[in-house]
């Protein structure tokens, strides 16, 4: 099992994570025919495979025009260890890969994120007694002004059509 997670550009937190049980190929860019789609400029349509090698590890491959980097440096082809972190082009995302099972860190703090984001997006009751309701009146409740003969025009232009 391999599980790739997105990292915030700011905080290196995962934001979004996916997992691979079987696959031997798993393709990463801007296409939608990737395994992980990444929407952006500077991420190539096919940008990055990852290849399940005989001796049962993974490799990087950059397929990427503005390519594909491991510690600052650029790479055409490197091995993929657990919890190492690539940079796809050299401002755009950081993808951190795992290899194993659910318990990895990433996918703890994945989790962690998710709790929180829920917990907080607990509404809190209105106060001073206001409430969402919304009434509707029927327009022959609404008289117009007194004010207005049939001559005086109530909108738009006032001359002839």
């Amino acid at each position: 099992m391999i599980t790739l997670s997105l990292l915030h550009p700011l905080h290196k937190k995962p934001v979004q994570h996916w997992t691979f049980e079987k696959e031997s190929v798993i393709r990463i860019g801007r296409s939608t025919e990737n395994d992980v789609v990444l929407y952006s400029a500077v991420v190539s349509r096919q940008h990055v495979e990852l290849r399940k090698t005989a001796e049962s590890g993974w490799e990087i491959v950059n397929l990427g025009t503005n390519g594909t980097y491991l510690e600052g440096k650029r790479v055409s082809h490197a091995p993929a260890k657990d919890g190492i972190i690539i940079r796809l082009a050299r401002s755009g995302p950081n993808i951190q890969i795992n290899i194993g099972g659910d318990n990895s860190e990433a996918v703890k703090a994945l989790m962690r994120l998710r709790e929180e984001a829920a917990a907080a997006q607990v509404k809190e009751p209105l106060r001073n007694g206001l409430t969402t309701k919304t009434e509707i009146y029927p327009t022959d409740e609404i008289s117009a002004p007194s004010n207005l003969d049939d001559n005086t025009p109530t909108s738009g232009n006032s001359g002839q059509f």
